[in-house]
């Protein structure tokens, strides 16, 4: 009797790999200028995606805007939502956005959730709260930052990042306050609040003591920089420990910046955008003396979103790469560099949807989350390579 179930579940799972590979090869196989690839679906039935955290035990966590966070186990999207998330504003963009693991996940099982927490009178802002996961709950939650931060239900910022000394950065957007008047004084260039800025925090929310504007009067001691729209996409570089973003242009001017320790990156009194719909200026110029450029610009917009730095060994020629999502522009995107100038070399994965999320797995694999606008049941996909014949 033992025996025979044994062979029967050896039957069933090499028929299930039978069909996984058969499904496979029946993708369409795409062509870039460096490696072939197909698409694989490995969650499906997901309300607007928003971010994606692998753990060390081989889970996969997926936060979905509505303010659900799901867990896909051995290739399967789990049917009950984690436990203990807390409440989010879901409404406009906001509601339940990135998730991170801490870097010693494997012994503290900390995780971080950043969303939009509801302050009432149907305001909210960007917040970051960690807890422990246990039995696919969060237990022991407690807030690590709220942003000083008001306006309309927009432009929340809201990726996290550990770096390699394990401090935590956090973006927070300007949260579309109108770019009117005296560019110069509007809240993204102004140091007594969180708008359009990137915070640094160690790992429980305190203030580092070498922040840039720590005993600053009437500046927000958790500044890393300032100046920034609405950064959506976050990394870490693994070999130079540099901090990158990408960052939401107005119509047009899409942003890649390398973020450093007090500068000004210019919003909006510098930029290469214009006004939605009416195509006026909004900026004073592209440049100044002490606003900082961007690395690699969009004219017109994608609407950039995640941003990951390729290391796996999957694809060996895209290794160092960059890869960028796009919103609008429904694509991702692959950036080379040489240290100080960026190339396009790549436009992937095209028309499949609005790329919120683009992530390395644990496999060397690239995944991103396809992100509908109108909470149609979306999907994370795999990009895997095809030998080239």
């Amino acid at each position: 009797m033992v025996r025979r179930t044994f062979l029967l579940v050896s039957a069933v799972a090499t028929a299930s790999a039978l069909c996984a590979l058969s499904a496979a090869a029946q993708s369409p196989v795409y062509t870039s200028s460096v490696h072939d690839y197909r698409l694989v679906a490995v969650a499906e039935g997901l309300v607007q995606p928003w971010a994606m955290a692998f753990l060390p035990g081989g889970d996969l966590l997926v936060t979905e805007r509505p303010g659900r966070l799901r867990i896909v186990r051995g290739g399967k999207l789990l049917p009950t939502p984690v436990t203990g998330v807390p409440e989010v504003f879901a409404r406009g963009q906001g509601g339940l956005l990135d998730v991170v693991a801490h870097p010693n996940f494997a012994t503290n099982k900390l995780i971080y959730l950043s969303y939009s927490k509801p302050l009432g009178d149907g305001a909210a802002t960007t917040a970051v709260a960690r807890g422990r996961f246990e039995n696919n709950a969060l237990v022991d939650v407690k807030e690590v930052f709220v942003a000083d931060t008001k306006g309309a239900p927009g432009h929340y910022g809201s990726r996290i990042a550990f770096d390699q000394s394990g401090m935590m950065f956090i973006t927070v957007g300007e949260r579309q306050v109108p770019s009117t008047g005296d560019l110069e004084k509007h809240p993204a260039q102004d140091l007594s609040n969180h708008h359009g800025k990137v915070i640094r925090l160690f790992d429980d929310g305190r203030v580092p003591p070498d922040n840039p504007f720590v005993g600053t009067s009437g500046a927000k001691p958790e500044i890393w920089s300032y100046g920034h729209r609405n950064p959506q996409g976050l990394a870490i570089h693994p070999t130079t420990g540099d901090v990158w973003a990408t960052e939401h242009g107005p119509q047009g001017g899409d942003e890649l910046n390398l973020i450093q320790k007090g500068l000004n990156y210019g919003w909006p009194v510098i930029g290469f955008g214009v006004n939605y719909r009416t195509g006026t200026a909004i900026h004073t110029s592209t440049m100044r003396a002490g606003m900082e450029q961007p690395r690699n610009v969009w004219v017109p917009s994608i609407a950039t979103s995640g941003l990951m730095i390729y290391t796996g060994d999957k694809f060996p020629a895209w290794k160092g790469s960059f890869f960028v999502g796009g919103l609008s522009g429904q694509r991702i995107v692959r950036l080379t560099t040489d240290g100080t100038v960026f190339n396009v070399e790549d436009n992937l994965v095209r028309t499949q949807g609005r790329i919120r999320e683009v992530k390395q797995g644990l496999d060397g694999f690239i995944y991103f989350a396809i992100d509908d606008a109108q909470a149609k049941p979306t999907a994370v996909m795999r990009i895997e390579p095809v030998a080239r014949k």
